[in-house]
This record gives C-alpha cells, structure tokens and sequence, in this order.
C-alpha cells in the first residue's frame, strides 16, 4: 500500500510515498482502508515536531509514528476478533487524536473504542473528511462552554476547518455571530450563519463598537490582551493554541470577570456524533478548499503551512 513515511521530524521535504505493508488488525482493532484524509495544522505540528513540548508525546529526538495523519474516511476491511461495534463494509469516519493515527496511508489499523464512526449517509468520502479535526476542536470546546440563544461571539479566523465549523455551531445555539475573514470570503461566511463580517485587510476587528460573550481566537494570530475590550464583564476569550494561554487561564480566573479559557478537547466520539447529528440535520455543511493526491501530500502540508487555508484540505487515495 501507499503512504507518506518519515524518518524525522522537518519540513514536508522529509516526507516519502512508499510501498509498504498492510498492517494487520489485533483482536480490538479495525483494518480501514482510507478514502480521504486531511492534511492540517495538527499534522503540521506532529510533521514538524514544533512547538518543542509536543516531543513529549510523539518522541523527544525521533518521532514514534513513521505514518502521521489525524482523521480519515473510509471503509472497513477487517475486524478483529473481539470487535462488536464494527462489520466489514462499514463506511466509517474518524479522528484519531491530535498526535496522530496513521491515517496518511491506504490502509491503517485503530481500536474499535476510538473516534470513529458510521458516516452520515448524505456525505461523500471527501466530505466526511472535511467533517473532523477542525469541527471536533470547535465541537468539542462550544459543547462544554454550552453557550445560549441570544449571546454574542467573534470569530477570528472565520474561514479555516475550526473557524468556519464556530460559525456553523455557534449558528445552531442561537448565537449572534461576527465573523473576522478577507473579503473575498464575506458571502461564504454569510452563508454560513455570520450576521456581521468584518474584512481584517481594511479594518482592526480590535476596534469593533460591540462587546462580546465569546471571542473566538480560531487561528491563533490574536492574543487576550488585544481582545479583552471587545468582552463583556465576564466575557470569555478562546485561544486555538498558544501555550501562554495555559498560564493565562487560571489566572484571570481568579481575578474574575474577563477571562482565557482554555479548553482541551475531550470526548471524540461525543464530539463527532453532535457534528454528524448536525449534518444529518443539514445544520452543517463542510468546507473544502483543495484537494491532492496522496502523491502530493508535501504540497498539501506545504500550502496548509502558509495558514491561508479555507476550510479543509483533503487528501484522497488512489484506488
């Protein structure tokens, strides 16, 4: 089979389409023969070993997984033999976890208890793909914040896999929603439930008039200290990444009123299964901005890397 192996952590120049082996299921595990991936800023984090701390997790100076990749849609090949929740046949997505699962190959192997599930049936392979890393990060920090009709949220970044899914789920609760994007997306995150979108090229969304419940940080180019007046007095702001957020959090906390919240992703099957409701509900949509053939996938990460994204980049598989 087809994948895209490393040997060390770097640039996309380190990765190789090779031929390996077909792995073979444990008694708890499944065989997926992937259709479509992503390449996205999880992978562009695992790929490079950056920031440092993250070779905690993935290996201090060689990394543990030769194969990365966080999400896949596909189909089932082989189950184990101590597997009830799967059959062969079963058209499947998932995600496997922010340091990866291996999924940048044709085929690859993850226990039935982890973040897969059935597709939805109205979705392309494609599109399920587009359905996971970025919506579960949205998903899963918007379920525990359990925000209310008639609130307000910013997002910045509105038009990336995490900043468009906000959009969409902050929608469904009722939220009045700003959106921060260039301009020539307006009319995408309109159609996506934003009610004023602001061009970030022509005007400082740091200076808006209105105050905010929520703001939304989606690509991590903003920080607490720019945003805190746009709060309301017990206003929360939602980093994407940032490490001093971490600090940050407790902190505010206790001097109360506006705060960082930073909220680690739990729950991957909770996550995917409100974000396929959602779709089955046609209250979600995903958004592709391009797509290679695994053959190209140091290009995808090579343009993932410029953080001028759309939505989702896809990776599909030959045959």
């Amino acid at each position: 089979m087809k994948a895209a192996v490393r040997a060390k952590y770097g640039s996309p120049d380190v990765l190789n389409i090779q031929d390996i082996a077909i792995p073979t299921p444990k008694e708890n595990e499944v065989l997926i023969k992937v259709y479509a991936t992503t390449v996205n800023r999880s992978d562009c984090h695992v790929l490079s070993g950056r920031p440092f701390i993250m070779r905690l997790f993935t290996g201090l100076f060689k990394p543990n997984l030769a194969v990365i990749g966080t999400d896949f849609a596909g189909q089932i090949e082989a189950v184990g033999s101590t597997v009830r929740s799967f059959k062969v046949g079963d058209k499947v997505m998932g995600f496997g976890g922010v340091f990866g699962c291996g999924s940048h190959a044709q085929y690859f192997t993850l226990p039935e208890t982890k973040g897969i599930i059935i597709i939805p049936g109205n979705l392309t392979y494609e599109e399920a793909a587009a359905c996971l890393e970025g919506a579960f990060y949205a998903a899963s920090g918007l379920n525990q914040l359990n925000p209310k009709a008639g609130q307000k949220a910013l997002v910045n970044g509105a038009t990336g896999a995490i900043g468009s899914s906000y959009v969409q789920f902050l929608k469904y609760y009722g939220v009045y929603i700003t959106a921060i994007c260039s301009g020539e997306h307006v009319e995408l995150i309109r159609s996506l439930g934003a009610v004023k979108v602001i061009d970030y090229k022509t005007d400082d969304f740091t200076k808006d008039t209105e105050q905010y419940d929520y703001v939304f940080d989606a690509i991590g180019k903003s920080s607490f200290a720019k945003c805190k007046r746009l709060l309301k007095k017990n206003g929360m702001y939602i980093p994407s990444n940032g490490f001093e957020n971490i600090f940050l959090a407790p902190i505010t906390r206790l001097l109360g009123g506006k705060k960082v919240v930073f909220i680690p992703p739990k729950n991957i099957k909770g996550g995917l299964t409100f974000i396929k409701g959602l779709v089955e509900k046609g209250s979600f949509r995903p958004v592709i901005d391009r797509k290679y053939p695994i053959d190209k996938i140091a290009e995808a990460f090579t343009y993932v890397a410029t953080g001028q994204k759309i939505g989702n980049v896809i990776i599909t598989m030959d045959a």
